[in-house]
């Protein structure tokens, strides 16, 4: 009987070493327990091949989690000359000792790579300087009918590349924590990056819905006084408040945010400070 050893990427994820993701390791010499570093360990198999990792360039399926029992599909940047966004999956091997959902990890190459210690379908976001961040679950069930943990909302981006299960939040309360932003879903409210960086208060000209600080939302120009971009950040208010909008003056209200009879449990009173049209 043979033995499957699961080993450590290097910083660099390079792929030709003796053993490791991506190296198709079938010489058993070259894969030894010894060559297995933190946060991977070796695993007995009794199918008699000595292999060390599924080829991480080979696309999987993000929903079907079809990588097999040491292994998990997830995002990843395919490009390591790109590293803003993902778009490919791809099988990352599982740690010895995973972290579960909302606990913290740590990613071990660039944060777009897939490579950290979340267990299950789960991958490590919200990563600051220091390579850590909170392990965050991928969506169950199909596109069409996605399902997660009671007080998440799955979010699926434009390309169907990412599919998450984020934190519901309250766009009034600035509950997300730091480095994060409250952002509307068409089911409630979800925590993602906040994008903002040293703009993004009323004002200031946005393009997406994470540029503008917690608490603020980016409309279109023509809701917000004096805005010069194709979009402006605006706060959330209460429809059921004074109007305290910070453009009152000229002519903004707190619109309610959601279409009457569209609106979830616990978000009937928000409202966005803008310009009635």
């Amino acid at each position: 009987m043979g033995q499957v050893y699961r080993c450590n990427l290097p910083e660099t994820d390079e792929v030709g070493y003796d053993c490791g993701p991506g190296s198709g390791c079938v010489d058993a010499p070259g894969c030894v327990e010894d060559s297995c570093a933190e946060p991977w360990a070796a695993v007995d198999a009794n199918d008699g091949v000595v292999s060390c990792a599924l080829d991480p360039s080979a696309w999987c399926d993000l929903w079907a989690q079809d990588c097999g029992e040491f292994a998990k599909c997830v995002p990843w940047n395919d490009d390591p000359d790109y590293g803003g966004s993902w778009d490919a999956s791809r099988c990352a091997p599982l740690v010895f000792d995973p972290v579960p959902a909302g606990a913290a990890c740590q990613v071990y190459a660039e944060g777009t790579r897939g490579l950290d210690n979340c267990g299950g379908n789960g991958i490590c976001l919200f990563v600051g300087l220091d390579d850590q961040g909170t392990c965050v679950a991928q969506c169950d069930g199909a596109p069409d009918n996605p399902t997660c943990a009671e007080g998440h909302l799955c979010h699926i981006n434009g390309s169907g590349v990412t599919q998450l299960c984020l934190p519901m939040c309250d766009p009034l309360a600035d509950d997300c924590g730091s480095g994060s932003v409250c952002l509307p879903h068409w089911q409630g409210f979800f925590c993602d990056y906040d994008a903002s960086g040293d703009y993004g208060v009323y004002g200031d000209p946005c393009e997406y819905a994470n540029a503008c600080d917690p608490g603020l939302a980016c409309l279109s120009s023509q809701y917000v006084p004096d805005c010069e971009a194709s979009g402006c950040c605006t706060p959330f208010c209460e429809t059921t408040a004074e109007n305290t909008c910070p453009g009152a003056e000229q002519g903004q209200v707190c619109i309610p945010w959601f279409e009457a009879g569209m609106i979830p449990e616990g978000y009937e009173a928000l409202g966005v400070c803008g310009i009635p049209q």
